[in-house]
């Protein structure tokens, strides 16, 4: 008796194994805490588009906070390197790799009140060279930047004088140094002690950061409305890895990947950068300033003429007239 129970748990435990040996599991790697929008709009939604195609033979895992490896600004060589299948990413960290990619973040290019996401899948064919042995999932845009300040107000291009503005890459930065302030780039993840310390006065960023950093802890005034654009992300995968896959579980990953991946992405950005603001107006500790639209156009005057730079440097007219639906 023992003898055949024995046999039955080893028949069993092959054949649990062999069906292991079928499933293979898909890497994430990101540098954010698993609480961030990031997880519920993108991580999530991948994991159970391709599970579900593919009845569970494929399925997303995130590794968050950096544990397949320390420091925002080395994820695309994370993911080419095949340290991690896919890596999410903001192009502004690495700047001179996606500078036409990067257009889609300057001043005039998404129209106001229009997603970022259809422009710039409408230009992959001109922007796909800065995606080097990356298959991209996702490319998309933040909600629209705002003013995040301690101890601050900004309501004019002069008050920004002087100060120490935290950028995310090099588009802020132009903006930034045209307005006189000192641009300061740094991960995310280090903005927090950055403000509270008096290492920067301030940030250009999307309100969603506000929530997903816990900036209102360290900073008090935030202004609304400039022409300051957007940010842009990424989500890519290793082409190798996506290559050597079974043709069922690429069209489980084509099914959800470009603007249906993208769309959940900016739709969530957007959503926590709407309640985070909204939550900030009901704070009597913190000072919210909506810009009116001469208050705004000010700004422009600053801003707009970088955009037209930027493109005319780039040779990249063609990029913008398809980011920008010309």
């Amino acid at each position: 008796m023992i003898h055949k129970i024995s046999s039955l748990a080893i028949a069993g435990a092959l054949l649990v194994g062999a069906a292991s040996a079928q499933a293979e599991e898909l890497s994430f790697a990101h540098f954010v805490p698993p609480a961030h929008t990031l997880t519920g709009s993108v991580v999530e939604p991948l994991n159970e588009a391709v599970s579900e195609a593919t009845g569970g033979d494929l399925t997303v895992r995130a590794y968050p906070g950096g544990e397949l490896g320390k420091g925002p600004l080395e994820q695309y060589v994370r993911v080419v390197q095949g340290v991690a299948d896919i890596v999410w990413g903001l192009p502004g960290y690495t700047s001179s790799q996606f500078q036409k990619t990067m257009i889609a973040e300057m001043p005039g290019v998404i129209a106001d009140g229009e997603p970022g996401y259809p422009g710039i899948w409408a230009a992959m064919d001109l922007i796909k060279d800065e995606f080097p042995a990356t298959k991209p999932l996702a490319v998309w845009t933040s909600e629209p930047n705002v003013f995040i300040m301690k101890d601050k107000d900004i309501r004019t291009p002069a008050d920004l004088a002087g100060l120490k503005i935290r950028v995310a890459g090099s588009t802020s930065a132009a903006m930034v140094e045209a307005m006189g302030a000192t641009p300061v780039q740094m991960p995310a993840g280090e903005i927090y002690n950055s403000l509270q310390t008096g290492l920067i006065d301030g940030v250009i960023t999307g309100a969603s950061a506000i929530s997903d950093f816990k900036l209102s802890e360290v900073a008090n005034s935030y202004t609304v409305g400039a022409p300051l654009g957007r940010l842009t992300f990424y989500v890519v995968m290793n082409q190798a890895r996506y290559d050597g896959l079974t043709a069922e579980q690429q069209a489980a990953i084509d099914s959800i990947a470009g603007e249906p991946l993208s769309k959940s992405a900016e739709d969530a950005w957007n959503r926590v950068a709407d309640e985070t603001i909204a939550g900030l107006e009901a704070d009597p500790n913190k000072t919210v300033i909506t810009l009116s639209a001469d208050e705004a156009a000010a700004f422009g005057e600053v801003t707009s003429p970088l955009t037209a730079a930027l493109v005319e440097e780039l040779g990249a007219d063609d990029v913008f007239a398809a980011m920008s639906g010309e």
